[in-house]
């Protein structure tokens, strides 16, 4: 097996000069990432320190390295320096999986906020979302989940009060809406929209970045017993969470 050398102070090997210079910085930040040299959360080299170690102008790391917290690989703070950023949470989109659960197979821990829990009676716009007429009353539940204390998912949701009449009753700090309501009943049939939309200054708020900055919206409503049992938002920082799915196909 070849035996690879590292260079001195990190300097560009001879292999890497048929890369540009911009290329020879991105991967020599992302080895020491990938490595576990620079953990999630530290905080890299200054951009001064880099130019010394690579030999680069300050112009070529200046850009790769917002390049590189642009991709949301690296989190740059005002006045504290560039940190790595955490790494992308990824869920599934094509089963109903529960995000406490989602989390826990990460080896992280999951926290959550409960917002608002409520009963409202529903504007024509979402009475049609949900196929019910005008005015009914219907459940509201709004929360953001954490993953080892950083906001990965705003979860807005709105629930047929017929399928769940308890629904206002859990305690959403100890039990997820989607473990009550896969209890509750069995789902017939699932409906998924995913869409990258601008944050809402709200929306950014409570997800801890910029408004504007490109978050991942899932929408899922679920039938159960001949109704529209819930209709969900969930909202994701673009930067750091991913949706992935695979399906058997039957010939």
């Amino acid at each position: 097996m070849e035996k690879r050398i590292r260079p001195v102070q990190g300097r560009p090997t001879s292999g890497d000069m048929a890369l540009s210079l911009g290329q020879q910085v991105r991967n020599h930040v992302l080895s020491r990432i990938e490595s576990g040299e620079w953990a999630e959360g530290s905080r890299i080299p200054s951009e001064a320190k880099l130019v010394e170690q690579l030999g680069m102008s300050r112009m070529t790391v200046h850009i790769a390295l917002r390049d590189l917290s642009a991709e949301g690989v690296l989190l740059r703070k005002q006045g504290a320096g560039t940190f790595v950023a955490p790494r992308r949470s990824q869920s599934t989109f094509l089963e109903l999986r529960n995000i406490h659960t989602e989390i826990e197979s990460r080896g992280n821990r999951h926290t959550t906020n409960v917002l608002t829990l409520e009963s409202l009676h529903c504007s024509m716009t979402l009475a049609t979302e949900m196929n019910i007429p005008a005015g009914s009353e219907v459940f509201h539940s709004v929360l953001v989940h954490f993953e080892n204390g950083t906001p990965i998912q705003v979860e807005d949701r709105y629930v047929n009060m017929q399928f769940s009449p308890d629904y206002l009753e859990q305690d959403f700090t100890e039990t997820t809406p989607n473990e009550h309501l896969m209890a509750a009943g069995a789902l017939e049939e699932v409906e998924h929209v995913i869409q990258a939309i601008p944050a809402e200054e709200s929306i950014a708020e409570l997800l801890q970045m910029e408004a504007g900055t490109p978050v991942l919206l899932l929408r899922r409503r679920t039938w159960s017993r001949g109704m529209i049992a819930t209709s969900v938002r969930l909202l994701h920082p673009g930067a750091r969470f991913s949706l992935a799915g695979r399906m058997t196909m039957t010939l």
